[in-house]
């Protein structure tokens, strides 16, 4: 009976590959244009963030202070409410409130100061000594930025992109509940509305699957570009 029970269940999931398939594609969507902002915004704003604490290049404690409130008062949003605070500026950015699309904007605003905050943490564990020299060798600012802490910072910063990629792997789930699509929905509409338990463990089992790729990958490649 068992086996029989369990042979219906993976028939059922087995049925479903079509909409799984979106559903992976719908989080990836997600995944990318949220990864994206935070790359392209939120890694600029780190190093920002770093580059104007007290002791550093641009060292300004008002400029500071401004974005370090700025980036905790987004990081303070439990992302569900932050999805539901959006909504009209989803609206007005890719008109609809539903979708992958839709929900990446909320996703992006929660993955920049996100993003800032561990791109800030991972150049603070630069040895001073190494600016110094670079300062020493008359290095402009931008080699100083480019060439010294984010060349020596690139293996801190391929792991905190992992750790955000995880993290957001989740946010990406929630966003189901909201109507955002991706596997989240698809474990809410089949396995918890329809009752489908082998949907909601497949789903489940899925993100297992995923983020123990997604850490693979990140460590191997971390440990790639450690130069220690």
């Amino acid at each position: 009976m068992e086996e029989l029970t369990f042979a219906q269940a993976l028939s059922n999931v087995l049925e479903m590959s079509p909409e799984i398939w979106q559903a992976c594609l719908e989080t990836a969507l997600m995944l990318a244009i949220g990864l994206s902002a935070a790359i392209f915004l939120g890694g600029p704003l780190g190093v920002l963030l770093y580059l104007t604490r007290p002791g550093q290049l641009f060292a300004h404690r008002a400029v500071n202070g401004v974005l370090d409130w700025l980036v905790n008062l987004v990081r303070s949003f439990p992302f569900i409410i932050l999805m539901v605070s959006l909504v009209p500026l989803t609206r007005v950015l890719v008109g609809s409130t539903i979708g992958p699309v839709a929900a990446a904007v909320p996703l992006s605003f929660a993955a920049i100061p996100y993003f800032a905050r561990l791109v800030e943490q991972t150049l603070r564990e630069i040895p001073r000594g190494v600016v110094e020299a670079a300062e020493a060798m008359g290095a402009s600012p931008a080699q100083i930025i480019c060439k010294v802490l984010i060349n020596e910072a690139r293996a801190g910063l391929i792991s905190s992109l992992t750790i955000l990629t995880i993290s957001f792997l989740s946010y990406s789930a929630v966003a189901g509940v909201v109507g955002g699509g991706g596997i989240g929905d698809l474990a809410i509409r089949y396995g918890y509305y329809r009752f489908q338990t082998e949907v909601m463990v497949a789903m489940v089992l899925l993100l297992v699957v995923i983020v123990q790729i997604i850490q693979l990958v990140g460590n191997r490649l971390a440990a790639r570009l450690d130069k220690r």
